[in-house]
Protein backbone atom coordinates (compact mmCIF):
# COMPACT_ATOMS: atom_id res chain seq x y z
CA UNK A 1 0.00 0.00 0.00
CA UNK A 2 1.95 3.12 -0.75
CA UNK A 3 0.67 6.75 1.57
CA UNK A 4 0.98 10.11 0.88
CA UNK A 5 -0.32 13.23 1.52
CA UNK A 6 -3.27 14.71 -0.23
CA UNK A 7 -4.34 18.70 0.46
CA UNK A 8 -8.48 18.97 -0.41
CA UNK A 9 -10.75 22.13 0.38
CA UNK A 10 -12.57 21.65 3.37
CA UNK A 11 -15.84 22.20 1.91
CA UNK A 12 -14.70 19.13 -0.26
CA UNK A 13 -13.48 17.22 2.97
CA UNK A 14 -16.76 17.69 4.59
CA UNK A 15 -18.49 16.16 1.56
CA UNK A 16 -16.40 13.17 1.52
CA UNK A 17 -16.91 13.01 5.21
CA UNK A 18 -20.71 12.77 5.30
CA UNK A 19 -20.69 10.62 2.44
CA UNK A 20 -18.27 8.34 4.20
CA UNK A 21 -20.32 8.38 7.07
CA UNK A 22 -23.45 7.87 5.12
CA UNK A 23 -22.33 4.72 3.43
CA UNK A 24 -21.20 3.61 6.47
CA UNK A 25 -17.06 3.50 5.70
CA UNK A 26 -13.90 5.30 6.81
CA UNK A 27 -12.98 8.75 5.13
CA UNK A 28 -9.85 6.39 3.12
CA UNK A 29 -12.35 3.71 2.36
CA UNK A 30 -14.74 6.07 1.07
CA UNK A 31 -12.06 7.69 -1.06
CA UNK A 32 -11.18 4.60 -2.11
CA UNK A 33 -14.33 3.55 -3.18
CA UNK A 34 -14.77 6.62 -5.28
CA UNK A 35 -11.77 6.63 -7.48
CA UNK A 36 -12.36 3.03 -8.22
CA UNK A 37 -15.54 3.35 -8.85
CA UNK A 38 -14.55 6.94 -11.01
CA UNK A 39 -11.65 5.02 -13.12
CA UNK A 40 -14.01 1.80 -13.89
CA UNK A 41 -16.26 3.91 -15.49
CA UNK A 42 -13.94 5.82 -17.21
CA UNK A 43 -12.69 2.52 -18.33
CA UNK A 44 -16.07 1.49 -19.71
CA UNK A 45 -16.93 4.50 -21.74
CA UNK A 46 -13.48 4.13 -23.33
CA UNK A 47 -14.49 0.01 -24.06
CA UNK A 48 -17.37 1.59 -25.54
CA UNK A 49 -17.80 0.01 -29.41
CA UNK A 50 -19.78 2.67 -31.08
CA UNK A 51 -17.30 5.41 -29.75
CA UNK A 52 -19.70 6.83 -27.34
CA UNK A 53 -17.90 9.02 -25.01
CA UNK A 54 -20.43 10.66 -22.81
CA UNK A 55 -20.54 10.78 -18.87
CA UNK A 56 -21.63 7.51 -17.48
CA UNK A 57 -24.52 8.10 -14.95
CA UNK A 58 -22.75 7.20 -11.70
CA UNK A 59 -20.32 10.80 -12.76
CA UNK A 60 -23.15 12.98 -13.77
CA UNK A 61 -25.84 11.98 -11.12
CA UNK A 62 -22.91 13.08 -8.01
CA UNK A 63 -25.04 9.66 -6.34
CA UNK A 64 -22.60 7.46 -5.26
CA UNK A 65 -24.79 4.96 -2.81
CA UNK A 66 -26.83 2.33 -3.94
CA UNK A 67 -30.49 3.10 -4.03
CA UNK A 68 -32.44 0.91 -1.91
Amino acid sequence: MFKFTLRIPEELHARLTAQAAADRRSLNAEILHLLEASLSAAEETIKRPDGDRSIPALLRTGSHSPQA
